[in-house]
């Protein structure tokens, strides 16, 4: 099991990046398979970015390509996701899940992951 942990959030303006951390203690967390979904108010909750456990394997949704990067560090139990170019539309909280590989459902869909952070918040204001 995993007990993550996001960090990293906060307020900023539009055209600004940011940066959330999933972490978990413990060792096992770098056999997981690594993703970060968001939530925005009155919005069902949506895929934003996933990464394989070995970390060659990366996957995005569109309307974030080309603005955030995911990666991990496994030698510190960290996922990260770099934010740039942020816009109010990407004003949400901002989950990271984790489950065993490969995911059953794909790496984009939510009913893959067993194991959720509490969120971080982000918002972008313009």
């Amino acid at each position: 099991q995993v007990q993550l942990v996001e960090s990293g959030g906060g307020l900023v303006q539009a055209g600004d990046s940011l940066r959330l951390s999933c972490e978990d203690s413990r060792r096992t967390f770098r056999w997981y398979t690594i993703a970060w979904f968001r939530q925005a108010p009155g919005k069902e909750r949506e895929f934003v970015a996933a990464i394989s456990w070995t970390g060659d394997i990366t996957y995005y949704a569109d309307a974030v390509k080309g603005r955030f990067t995911i990666s991990r560090d496994n030698a510190k139990n960290t996922v990260y996701l770099q934010m740039s170019s942020l816009t109010p539309d990407d004003t949400a909280v901002y989950y990271c899940a984790a489950d065993m590989p490969p995911p059953r459902r794909g790496y984009s869909d939510s009913r893959s992951y067993d194991y959720w952070g509490q969120g971080t918040q982000v918002t972008v204001s313009s």
